[in-house]
């Protein structure tokens, strides 16, 4: 059975650094463990991690823990900053966006 784990008023966002949703409740199944800071916000494995620092306790100080690739279930009130909050009431599966592969937005740019 993969891993799991439920968190409360858990950020959710795209590796590279976008402003996050935030999910009242948040249960994750499966992925890939890794650390995140702000230089590494897509996140190293393990073993990127111990070839770049080691065994050293005091770099992992400055690192997150997280999954990448999990599949993500949320439920309670949803946030982000750019749009009004939402309120889900039962369990739903979180999908990465994908309307930057339109092919309709070839030519459009979009800056946050």
């Amino acid at each position: 059975m993969p891993p799991t784990r439920s968190s409360a008023n858990e950020p959710l966002r795209r590796g590279n650094g976008g402003k996050a949703h935030w999910a009242e409740l948040a249960y994750r199944l499966g992925g890939e463990t890794v650390y995140v800071n702000d230089r590494y916000p897509n996140g190293l494995s393990l073993g990127q991690f111990t070839q770049l620092f080691g065994n050293s306790s005091q770099a992992r100080r400055g690192f997150r823990i997280m999954q990448r690739n999990a599949t993500v279930f949320v439920k309670g009130r949803i946030s982000h900053p750019d749009h009004n909050t939402i309120a889900l009431h039962d369990w739903h599966r979180v999908e990465m966006n994908t309307e930057n592969q339109a092919p309709g937005m070839r030519e459009v740019a979009f800056l946050d």
